[in-house]
């Protein structure tokens, strides 16, 4: 399996964990030009979630989360901020940014994880 696919099917594991858990799916990959992506965009209530999906096949490299430093929080930051202006005709109630690692196909989602 390429890279490519491996991240699109851990993607789409981590949206349907999110959709098990009564969220609702607002946007996938979302670009912002040169600046990045992100991954997930997901939504309870008013409540919007960023989440950083990071699949591996291994270990081998260490957990996925560990590839979420702090300069890849800080773009998500400012994506999910960007994002947010974009797209809501009002203010979120609250915001959360998660991490999901898939580690041979096993989900663990970080609620909260910055």
């Amino acid at each position: 399996m390429s890279r490519r696919a491996l991240g699109i099917a851990g993607e789409e594991a981590v949206a349907s964990w999110y959709v098990a858990k009564g969220y609702e799916i607002v946007a996938r990959n979302w670009r912002a030009g040169r600046e990045g992506e992100l991954d997930l965009i997901v939504r309870k209530g008013r409540t919007y979630v960023f989440c950083e999906v990071k699949t591996r096949t291994s270990s081998a490299f260490g957990a996925p989360i560990e590839a979420v430093g702090w300069q890849k929080q800080a773009r998500i930051r400012r994506l999910a901020a960007r994002w947010l202006s974009e797209s809501l005709s009002r203010p979120a109630a609250e915001i959360r940014f998660d991490v999901a690692s898939v580690l041979a196909g096993r989900i663990e989602v970080v609620e909260g994880c910055f």
